[in-house]
């Protein structure tokens, strides 16, 4: 074989590797066109009918089918315990690993082997495959402005009555957090059912203010707190963060770090908030399944259709893509052990 003809077969070889990189995405397109067609995919909520976990599943369940290749029959069940553990453990273990089978659990899956038991869960948050977050989330401190609170050193040393739910709430959890890390002189009434409680609470001022609570529900559920000046919000806690929030001149907890071991700590706290509602499927769903699913995720999400649906249902939809979701929770799991047992003490109210 002379040179020119060497050279002549390596270009080819090189077009021919070009050409079927560029025709992938296609064929694999129709792979999953084919496999989905005539099929039924389960999503699996979790938790109970009626919460707000149900009400996002089922946004997703009506809405991801018609952006799937292939267009499967999309069906919503339900599969409580142990705050959707019971759930993850059945998609890692027992259900179908082909990609029909999705399930939406609360984001403390991902925190549950960092701070718990470990060997009593039979799966692994970073094997899971995400394919995605309905919303992200806020929490913030709001207090009755008749308190008259200037600012968060104002807030942090006032000794504020604050209203918290049962142990392992972020009522109870996000206050403590800023009573470990920021010496916060906070006098705790525990035992609310919920953040509706409280929040009526608050308005009765059977209590001063609440921490912890969700930026969404309090703009949705009681929007004359903000309208009417009826409440000071004097921080709040998110991954990001808050346009609206950051204008009221609201500083992020992220920002009030003295140093880096306290920043890592609120961070890996924090992180979850971001992915609020995630939805998983099984680690072993072949790859290209696992992206057409992020994809009709994501476009499900962002489609008119479902968009005027949720906010007639006064849903706040602020889809996070599978793979940023994917990167945060490794994120989260390379910390050192020493961080860890540091973020599980700092949201532990003190003398408890």
């Amino acid at each position: 074989m002379t040179t020119a003809t060497r050279r002549q077969t390596k270009l080819h070889a090189v077009f021919m590797s070009l050409a079927l990189a560029g025709a992938y995405p296609a064929f694999a397109q129709n792979d999953v066109a084919d496999f989905y067609r005539g099929k039924t995919v389960n999503v699996i909520i979790g938790t109970s009918p009626g919460g707000g976990y149900d009400l996002y599943g089922r946004l997703v369940a009506r809405n991801i089918g018609r952006h799937i290749p292939g267009q499967p029959t999309v069906i919503a069940s339900n599969m409580s315990g142990a705050a959707s553990i019971v759930l993850t453990q059945h998609i890692a273990n027992a259900a179908l690993k082909d990609g029909t089978v999705i399930g939406a659990v609360y984001p403390s899956i991902v925190t549950e082997p960092l701070y718990g038991d470990r060997s009593k869960l039979r799966y692994d948050p970073t094997k899971l495959n995400f394919i995605g977050s309905a919303n992200s989330e806020i929490y913030v401190c709001a207090v009755n402005s008749n308190l008259n609170i200037r600012d968060f050193e104002d807030f942090r040393t006032r000794g504020i009555i604050l209203g918290a739910s049962a142990a392992g709430g972020s009522t109870r959890e996000f206050p403590a957090l800023l009573m470990n890390i920021f010496d916060a002189r906070f006098k705790m009434v525990n035992g609310y059912p919920g953040s509706t409680e409280i929040s009526m609470a608050v308005e009765k001022n059977e209590v001063q203010g609440i921490c912890g609570a969700g930026w969404s529900s309090i703009i949705v559920g009681r929007p004359q707190w903000i309208r009417d000046r009826m409440v000071t919000i004097p921080v709040y806690g998110t991954p990001g963060k808050s346009d609206d929030l950051d204008k009221m001149g609201v500083p992020n907890i992220l920002s009030l770090a003295k140093t880096e071991e306290q920043r890592q700590v609120l961070e890996l706290i924090i992180t979850p908030l971001a992915f609020g509602r995630p939805f998983i499927v099984a680690p072993e769903v072949p790859a290209v399944r696992v992206a057409a699913l992020r994809k009709a995720f994501m476009e499900a999400l962002s489609d008119p259709v479902t968009l005027e649906e949720a906010t007639k249902m006064k849903q706040d939809v602020q889809p996070m893509e599978g793979a940023a979701v994917q990167a945060a929770v490794a994120r989260m799991h390379a910390n050192s052990p020493d961080i860890i047992a540091r973020a599980k003490a700092a949201a532990v109210p003190p003398g408890q």
